[in-house]
């Protein structure tokens, strides 16, 4: 059996985005934050890439249940932006940049 590709571009596209990960078309999008930890109190801002949504509601949830897992309570979310406004951003967030 021999099969005609008409749409040559069309396939190759097709193809390319079957082998991307979910969420890999979708425009990336970031969140900074502000967490505390108590006992003695300890406070981190930092910078996390969101999977789930790209707005400030689903990011305070997103964030809060990733934090959580190591102790951290969100504070709040600052901001949500894409990769256009992340630079500049790694020195003041250090070891908490795109850590969760």
């Amino acid at each position: 059996m021999k099969i005609r590709i008409r749409y040559p571009i069309c396939a190759a596209l097709c193809a390319a985005a079957l082998a991307l990960p979910n969420g890999a078309l979708a425009a990336e999008c970031y969140a900074d934050y502000k967490a505390k930890k108590d006992g003695p109190l300890r406070l981190h801002y930092g910078v996390v890439a969101l999977q789930q949504g790209c707005d400030k509601a689903s990011a305070q949830q997103e964030v809060a249940a990733r934090i959580g897992r190591d102790g951290w309570t969100l504070l709040n979310v600052l901001s949500v932006f894409d990769t256009s406004k992340l630079s500049g951003k790694k020195d003041s967030a250090g070891q908490f940049y795109l850590r969760y």
